[in-house]
Order: structure tokens, then sequence, then C-alpha cells
């Protein structure tokens, strides 16, 4: 969104860069909607920072401990100095944004914030979201001694790009646990948002997740609103329609994805079309090969059945067979505790196991899983069915 990248500028990207441009010098209230983030972090970052913060939700709360983190659209660094402290000093927090204001604002304090916290694990990165592997500071850099000057040298310029983002990757692939946003995928321009999603997924480490807050709207957004630069800077007119927000995330490959905040209010309604804030965890993790160790699992309830994203279904109280990585999968978030699992009394070897056809959806027979052979007749506990026992 600077100079070296002027082809790519389009004119949802130049309303949303000279908004938050300005916005990184003077508060403007009309960015953000109403947010509650845990006050005990914000003790130690300046008031400047947290006066020109502009989001709507809070994807903070969903990190851990040691956690290496991504931030999209970090802005002038707020939610990249409360992931710091939630991180700890084992983590690592990388905060990823174009334009030369807020990243101003944001290196400005980087210093005093590492003193008051006795770490630092935070740092700014030059770049788009939709393109986490080209490092714009890089790109100025190598640029700043052979300047673009003819359509050959453009040419050449599209030749340094890829090089740098084969070479010197901004953001490497399966690098981080968890990638965060608030409120800015909306501001990407439709035509660059599947590559947005498929950027995340790549830098996601495998059992990754990723945690977007972002304004979305309840029906489709006319053409006359999307074309109105001032809604589309102010997070609305680019807004998802929810559903679609959903199916985006499931479209680039990702599982176990769930609506952890939906505010009730609308934050605008505009036509008759209502925005809200919307917060969205999707997790990385279900490509790899399906082998069969005669394993299942037994959906708990309430509902009849479910459906997991690779379209398998689970009957309530019934033994489905599963292949060892959705045997893994089921018992890690976002599904932990939903299914019981059921181990096979004969171990077969991760390096002995046959591939299993996982397009079938049947039932694991109980023989399955204790063996064909298996003809144990257990004996009376007489310590537990005693007249003096208490639990039978």
């Amino acid at each position: 969104m600077n100079s070296v990248n002027a082809h790519q500028i389009s004119t949802e990207e130049e309303s949303v860069y000279s908004r938050y441009a300005d916005a990184a010098n003077q508060k403007e209230p009309a960015l953000c909607c109403p947010v509650e983030y845990n006050t005990e972090y914000l003790s130690i970052i300046p008031e400047e920072i947290l006066e020109r913060d502009y989001g709507c939700g809070d994807p903070t709360s969903y990190l851990s401990a040691g956690d290496t983190v991504v931030d999209l659209g970090s802005g002038g660094g707020k939610i990249c100095y409360i992931a710091s402290q939630i991180v700890g000093a084992e983590g690592k927090v990388i905060g990823v944004d174009c334009n030369a204001e807020m990243l101003s604002l944001a290196r400005k304090y980087q210093q005093q914030v590492s003193d008051r916290l006795g770490f630092a694990n935070v740092e700014f990165r030059c770049g788009l979201i939709q393109d986490l592997k080209l490092d714009l500071d890089q790109l100025n850099q190598e640029l700043s001694s052979n300047p673009i000057d003819s359509h050959a040298r453009w040419l050449e310029l599209r030749n340094l790009e890829e090089r740098l983002r084969q070479e010197a990757p901004m953001i490497a692939d399966e690098s981080a646990d968890c990638v965060i946003s608030n409120c800015v995928l909306n501001l990407v321009r439709e035509s660059d948002r599947s590559q947005l999603l498929e950027e995340v997924f790549r830098v996601l480490k495998r059992g990754g997740k990723a945690v977007i807050s972002d304004i979305v709207c309840d029906e489709d957004v006319p053409q006359h609103l999307k074309q109105d630069p001032t809604l589309w800077s102010g997070c609305l007119s680019g807004a998802f329609r929810e559903d679609e927000f959903l199916k985006a995330f499931e479209s680039a490959g990702f599982h176990g994805i769930e609506i952890l905040k939906r505010e009730e209010t609308p934050w605008q309604t505009i036509e008759g079309i209502e925005f809200r804030s919307i917060t969205v965890s999707a997790y990385k993790g279900k490509q790899g090969p399906c082998l069969e160790r005669n394993q299942a699992m037994v959906y708990r309830g309430p509902f009849k059945k479910v459906e997991d994203d690779d379209h398998h279904t689970y009957f309530r109280g019934q033994r489905i067979a599963v292949c060892d990585k959705t045997y893994q999968l089921l018992q890690a978030p976002p599904y932990e505790g939903h299914f019981i699992p059921v181990e096979p009394y004969q171990n077969i070897p991760l390096d002995e196991a046959q591939e299993m056809d996982c397009r079938r959806n049947v039932v694991r027979h109980p023989r399955e899983t204790k063996g064909k052979n298996y003809d144990l007749t257990s004996e009376i506990m007489e310590s537990c069915c005693s007249p003096d026992s208490e639990c039978c």
C-alpha cells in the first residue's frame, strides 16, 4: 500500500490506507465499536495507542502462554501488546500492517512496553495481510538504490517480489500457533479474500487456530454501498455476510469452525441491513492420510446426530468407525469432551496401519475393537459386589 506496490492499489485500499493514516494521528471514534478488554493488560500500554485503537472484538482472550501469534492488521499495536502479556516471555507476537503511520505509532513504544514487562517478545512487520510472504520493508530496501523508472523495471519488480517471497518470507510456513485479527478482514478487497485465508492457513502450525473478530452483515450488501469509500473504510460495506464468513474458512481447509461471540445488538444498521461484531475460531489439521487402527468414537449427545467437516456423521451413543487422524482430532479442541474414544484392545502401530476409506460412515462392531478371537469371561469381583460393598 506504499510506493513499492502502487500497481496493486485499488480504490478500496486507497480509502482504507488514507483513513487509517489519519486515524493514527488523530482519534476517529467512527472507526470502532465498543469493546471491553481485560483492564489488567491495559496499564502498561501508552495512552496514545489506547486512544487510537480501532476494533470490534478481543481475540486475545483465546491465546495461551507460550504461543507464537501473528496479528493481522496490527495498527497501533494495542492487540499485540495485550497478546504479549498473555503469551509471556516464552511466546512471541508478530504484528503485520502496511500502514506506515500505524506502524510508526506501534513501533514508537516497543522499548517502553518491553521495559515495563521485563521482556521483549513483540515485533512489527510491514506487509499486506493477504500476502504474508512479502516483507515490504525488505522490498523497499532492495528498491532504494534501483527505483522503478520504466516498464522494464516494473517487470523486474515483479520478479524481485517473487524472489523475496521464496527466499525470505515475511511469515514462514507453519510458524504460528495462532493467527488473530481485530476488524480488518472486511477491509481487504473481495478479490483477495480467498488468498487471505489461504495465507492464514499456510502460516499456522498443524493444530494451530485462527481467532478472528470482524464485522459481518445479515444480508448481501448492495453494490452502491460497496462503492462508497467511507462505508468501506469504516468496516461496513466490505463486511462478509455472516453465513458466508464461516463458509470462507471451511473453503480454505479449516475445521472445527465455531462462533465464539456474536453481538446481539447491531453496531450499525444501513438501509435495513444489520452490521454486528462476531468472533470466530477455526483450526488447521484435518489434512493427511486416513489410517485404519480399529478405533471408534461415541458421540455423547445431546443431539441425535452431528456431522463433522469431513462429512462423517456421528449418531448419539453409537460406535462410529474413524481413522487415526479423526480419532486424534476429536479428542482435541474444539471437540474435546463431546466424544468418548474407544481404543482397540490390540494396538496397530502407525507404520503397519492400512489406508482407511473415510468416505464410508459405518458403525464399528465391538468385535473389531476387542479382536475377533476375544473370548474372555470375567470373574465376579467380590470386592465390588460383596454384601458390604456400596458399588452394586
